[in-house]
């Protein structure tokens, strides 16, 4: 049988029609969408020509490129590169998140930032550590999850957790918060996906939703005032913008508010987000910026973007009997998932604002080359099918 070209350079069992193409156009919209937000949101005026932009959209172009780059590379190798990778990846990034917190290192190369040391001056660059280590992690973990059946009783769950506690003790120390908190989501997937028991799963969360208020006075006092802020808008308290506990949030959602149904033209919406002087609009609250502009429809195109790249990934899960390709499948959906999730939330007003980025939408180089690499690894997953005869994996007698 004659070979495709594809097939000669990435193994016989390679095909070019899959379901992680969906991910690319998603993410390919959602970044294209993401550098007008932030063209909005870093001038006043809009450009007379493409070289005219704002610095950051200039700035955030040359990452999409990087990113898609990086994507492009990472999705060629075969799963088993990643494999063997993995715990040295995880373990790179574990000495990374170490060294931010090293109090003696130069300011110049860790400053801290908002109060948080979480990334690493490059000059150019900088690098964000706890973006990278969602990717180590996912790896890590499916590689020991592919090999384990004791996470299929409630003693097991233990060893998952460790490798899990590692990254989120780390995150927290710098703090931060919310990205602590994203993985916590992708190991609850990668266990379902695994075959642990729900009703072990299900004692857990209970477990740790009776603990949650010790968890309260361990908060710095900045994240305390975000949880009362958003107690007072629910208390319907939100009129006082003046409170520094309130202003982002209520800002946030007047000027997603006046997008309304229609939103606003180029200029307009440019004048409203600028002189509603809303914090960080060109990051965390670049939804409000997206709905501001284009109005309802802009927001419900937004989530249909995020439901198409989840699609491809778990589709991209159910067609591969690779265990590690469908483990890191699943954790890269519950990731974006969550994170998205939370972000809109935020700019909503219906969740505390912890500092997330909206995935692939936000200002950022660690982000958004992070999100591109989980989308590169979706394909070098879908691109290769499985063979005919090869048996259903991290399937169980019950």
């Amino acid at each position: 049988m004659r070979r495709t070209l594809v097939q000669r350079v990435l193994g016989p069992q390679a095909t070019l029609a899959h379901w992680g193409w969906l991910s690319v156009v998603a993410a390919l919209g959602l970044t294209a969408l993401g550098l007008y937000a932030i063209d909005v949101a870093s001038s006043l005026t809009p450009p007379e020509s493409l070289g005219a932009v704002a610095s950051r959209t200039r700035v955030q172009a040359i990452f999409a490129g990087v990113g898609i780059l990086a994507a492009l590379v990472v999705a060629l190798p075969d799963q088993r590169v990643w494999r063997l990778l993995a715990w040295p990846a995880l373990a790179g990034v574990i000495g990374l998140l170490v060294f931010v917190l090293i109090p003696w290192v130069p300011t110049w190369l860790v400053r801290p930032r908002n109060g948080c040391r979480g990334w690493i001056d490059l000059g150019p660059v900088d690098v964000q550590p706890s973006e990278l280590a969602k990717i180590a992690y996912t790896l890590a973990a499916a590689e020991y999850l592919r090999h384990s059946r004791n996470h299929r009783t409630l003693v097991g769950l233990i060893p998952p957790a460790v490798i899990t506690m590692i990254p989120i003790g780390l995150v927290l120390l710098q703090p931060d918060l919310g990205m602590a908190m994203l993985f916590v989501p992708a190991l609850f997937a990668m266990l379902l996906c695994a075959g642990a028991r729900l009703k072990h799963l299900t004692a857990v969360v209970l477990a740790a939703a009776l603990a949650g208020p010790m968890v309260y006075p361990l908060l710095k006092p900045h994240q305390k005032q975000r949880i009362v802020g958003l107690i007072k808008q629910v208390r319907g308290e939100a009129a006082q913008a003046s409170d520094p506990e309130l202003f982002q949030a209520v800002t946030a959602v007047r000027v997603a508010g006046a997008g309304q149904t229609g939103g606003y033209s180029d200029a307009k919406a440019r004048a409203v987000v600028h002189y509603s002087r809303l914090p960080e609009r060109h990051n965390d609250m670049i939804f409000s910026v997206v709905v501001a502009r284009f109005g309802l429809p802009g927001g419900l195109a937004v989530f249909a973007l995020y439901g198409v790249w989840l699609a491809g990934a778990l589709l991209t899960a159910a067609s591969t009997r690779d265990a590690f390709g469908r483990l890191v499948a699943v954790s890269f959906a519950a990731l974006v998932a969550t994170q998205a999730t939370i972000n809109i939330g935020m700019n909503l007003g219906v969740m505390p604002i912890i500092g997330l980025t909206l995935p692939f939408v936000s200002y950022g180089g660690s982000s958004l080359l992070t999100v591109w690499v989980m989308t590169g690894l979706l394909v070098g997953i879908a691109l290769r099918r499985p063979p005919r005869m090869a048996r259903e994996s991290l399937a169980f007698n019950d």
